[in-house]
């Protein structure tokens, strides 16, 4: 019956399966803005191949016409005047990527399962704490947070990079909301049967709320990529940092304040943004799934 009367609605022209004429007036709406989001991610690829006199054309080209590799070459060629390699960097940001996202995404199923599914003293109060932390913007604590690393006696120490991060309000909050709406009945059925809740975290929490899991690992991947306050702020040690803080440091270096400087700096930041724009392409079902079924509307 409701395969019909999907049927029957295509038929009369709502929301045909094929292109129709219909959908023309949501493209003249949507078409515009997608592009309009679209041009900064052209805008910051183009510039990454463009030679050098194309950076200065005015108005600006809208795409290479000889394009070039060099940009790249010469943005790692910059690393060999420096005493740490780019590679250093660069593993130190894939070891902090690997070890944030794994726990922070522990900790947000596991935190959320909890707050969800168990009664204990202080619960209510716990997550309302966990809401209002998403009010504050991380420039807002940064402060208090250098004084807890400092008496913490984190400072140069490789933890300074993970240990903040593990923190995800957001994370938290997106899980308990998608594990809020599996039944009580199916948990209560899985400890009849004997399952610990290891088991049922491993088991039942986590297959049934893979899209949102997949959300906060976006999150997760794109707060650790881009980070770069650990290595300004809490870290002396060159051989500490991490592949942002070298991205963002060749617009302080003297060979990148010259023109030729320019090209390099484009083609880092290209390479900084390539890894989020693919993770988010793969999983971007998953996270308007995610959206859709966590309370966000």
């Amino acid at each position: 019956m409701k395969k019909k009367r999907i049927k029957r609605l295509r038929q009369c022209g709502i929301s045909p399966s094929r292109f129709d004429r219909s959908q023309l007036k949501f493209w003249a709406y949507i078409g515009p803005l997608a592009l309009l989001m679209v041009l900064p991610i052209l805008f910051l690829a183009s510039a990454a191949f463009k030679p050098i006199d194309e950076l200065f054309y005015f108005p600006p080209l809208p795409y290479p016409r000889n394009p070039t590799l060099a940009h790249f070459v010469n943005f790692f060629n910059l690393s060999g005047h420096m005493d740490i390699p780019i590679t250093r960097y660069f593993l130190n940001s894939m070891a902090v990527l690997l070890i944030v996202i794994f726990a922070s995404l522990t900790i947000s199923v596991t935190a959320g399962y909890v707050l969800s599914k168990k009664n204990f003293f202080a619960k209510k109060i716990l997550f309302t704490g966990n809401t209002i932390a998403l009010m504050f913007a991380p420039a807002a604590v940064m402060i208090p947070r250098y004084f807890v690393i400092y008496y913490l006696g984190l400072i140069d120490n490789f933890a300074v990079h993970i240990l903040p991060g593990l923190a995800m309000p957001v994370g938290l909050f997106l899980v308990k909301q998608f594990i809020d709406q599996v039944p009580d009945a199916l948990f209560d059925a899985a400890k009849v049967d004997g399952a610990s809740d290891y088991y049922i975290v491993l088991h039942i929490v986590v297959p049934m709320v893979i899209p949102a899991v997949a959300t906060v690992a976006i999150l997760a991947f794109q707060q650790t990529w881009n980070a770069m306050e650990a290595s300004t702020l809490y870290v002396s040690n060159p051989s500490l940092k991490t592949f942002p803080f070298y991205v963002a440091s060749l617009v302080n270096r003297q060979e990148a304040r010259t023109l030729a400087g320019l090209g390099p700096n484009a083609a880092g930041n290209l390479l900084m943004f390539i890894p989020n724009i693919i993770l988010f392409i793969i999983l971007q079902s998953r996270v308007m799934n995610t959206m859709a079924h966590s309370g966000i509307k």
